[in-house]
């Protein structure tokens, strides 16, 4: 589907006629007061020209009304949302509780929780179905943030020996803070505190997940106490290191995220001023060093909640009696059709996640920055935009973290190029098809999707037949059934 190139810009035409007029007068001696008057309202239409962004990309009204109806049904029942938000905030305020009283762990005495992620941000899809809290833990002094890779992962000691409590997360050389004792420590104290705790609903009871390699999250399932295959809810409570922010960020991050355009200079500096966190997250790889065993990765999922609650280029954007936009309709469709695709094709895809999907969302929204362009009326231009993004990032392999630039989300080394190639060829489908897995349809079992025969390819090759790829997955199930009955008969016939 053809979609406008950026640079492809309405701007103002009677200012526009007015400087090509007086730059082609034979008679006008043009002053150099004047000259550096029309650099700078150049300047200006050159940075604000996509404040004037029309996208005019034609949608057909099958695929508009398909589009529309699947936002309509993504939003959670109020009903759902009640008994979670129930379920949720008890556990939290008893863990609290608890861990205030646990004098055996000082530490952890004076956490604090910080609601993230998707439900907290009001993008979550479907059902309240997956929590994410941070348990801020208080650095106790300054700290000495080491880089390992290109600023995500850090190994962080303290600058001073400390005789806090901090002391018995620290590694041998009595300076490095481990990531391992933290994330244990946390494990062991959720366990001994579910030993006397009731969940509101009688029929429920939380159970603690085996711990994932990489995670840096306690997860925990709540389960019907006479049925424990069937999760009804999960969570992830993830220890969270505070820096003050008298230290400010690290070095390599501490310019901020490019939201000068979108949300004000004001705001950039706000988050600025933000404290940073750390969470106890081992680096992928094998062969890792020492240092990166015990790795931290920098965490900006509270400055994420911020800039979804306060969205607009207005400032006032969505509020109670201001102009509604569509932008988190579109991220909660974007979202939709991930877990489309995952579910679709779980092992070609088990790599992509919707943290993908919300990076490019990010930097879609630092660039088409105007609230006009995020009328609720544009809702499918606007999405099938939103989706084109991503597919540039995934052809070119380079998706930046919003907060990290230097790390690249589709790099090797954390994202296969089969995979990649993979997902470009999935998502040109997705968009020929009209969008079939915008809506997840119920479990099925794993499909491949044909590529061409070179890791490195992008797009699906043009001699392919006309008939679409999924077409013919799906018609061999109706096959082999079909054989099935053929075979059946002739064995009656006998």
């Amino acid at each position: 589907m053809p979609r406008l190139r950026r640079d492809e810009r309405i701007v103002d035409r009677d200012m526009d006629r007015e400087l090509t007029l007086r730059a082609s007068s034979p008679t006008e001696v043009t002053s150099p007061c004047r000259q550096r008057q029309k650099q700078k309202v150049q300047k200006q239409l050159s940075e604000e020209g996509s404040m004037l962004v029309e996208d005019l990309v034609p949608i057909s009204p099958e695929l508009a009304n398909w589009i529309k109806l699947n936002s309509k049904g993504l939003k959670i029942r109020k009903k759902d949302r009640q008994w979670a938000s129930e379920v949720v905030n008890d556990f939290r305020e008893n863990l609290l509780k608890f861990l205030r009283s646990c004098t055996k762990e000082p530490f952890f005495q004076s956490a604090e929780f910080l609601n993230t992620g998707s439900y907290f941000e009001k993008v979550k899809i479907h059902s309240p179905d997956e929590f994410d809290m941070m348990l801020k833990l208080q650095s106790p002094a300054r700290l000495d943030m080491k880089e390992l890779d290109g600023g995500l992962f850090y190994q962080l000691d303290l600058n001073h020996q400390s005789r806090g409590p901090i002391q018995a997360f620290l590694l041998d050389n009595e300076r490095t803070l481990s990531s391992s004792k933290i994330l244990k420590t946390m494990y062991r104290l959720v366990r001994q505190f579910l030993k006397t705790y009731k969940v509101p609903d009688e029929l429920c009871h939380w159970e603690v997940n085996r711990k994932r390699p990489t995670s840096p999250a306690v997860t925990l399932s709540l389960y019907k106490s006479e049925d424990v295959d069937e999760e009804l809810m999960s969570l992830d409570l993830v220890p969270a290191l505070e820096i003050h922010p008298s230290q400010g960020w690290p070095a390599v991050v501490r310019s901020g995220p490019d939201v000068k355009n979108w949300l004000g200079k004001k705001v950039r500096l706000e988050i600025k001023s933000l404290p940073c966190y750390f969470v106890p997250k081992r680096m992928k790889g094998r062969n890792i060093s020492d240092e990166a065993k015990e790795s931290w990765r920098i965490s900006f999922s509270h400055i994420e909640k911020k800039m979804m609650t306060y969205h607009g280029n207005t400032k006032t954007c969505c509020e109670s009696n201001a102009t509604k936009c569509c932008r988190k309709s579109c991220l909660m469709l974007l979202k939709s059709l991930i877990e489309g695709l995952k579910q679709r094709f779980p092992k070609e895809l088990d790599d992509l996640c919707s943290y993908h999907g919300k990076t490019a969302f990010l930097h879609t929204l630092s660039v088409r920055f105007d609230d006009s362009m995020w009328a609720c009326e544009k809702l499918p231009g606007c999405f099938l935009y939103l989706l084109g993004d991503l597919e540039d990032h995934a052809r070119r392999g380079s998706l930046p973290h919003f907060f990290v630039p230097d790390c690249n989300l589709f790099s090797p080394l954390v994202f296969p190029r089969r995979t990649l190639a993979f997902l470009v060829n999935a998502l040109v489908e997705q968009k020929r098809e009209g969008l079939p897995l915008l809506k997840p349809p119920a479990p099925v079992s794993p499909l491949k999707l044909r590529t061409s025969h070179s890791e490195d390819s992008s797009v699906l090759t043009e001699d392919q037949p006309t008939n679409s790829l999924l077409s013919h997955l799906n018609e061999l199930p109706i096959f082999i059934v079909a054989l099935v009955v053929v075979v059946f008969l002739m064995y009656v016939n006998k």
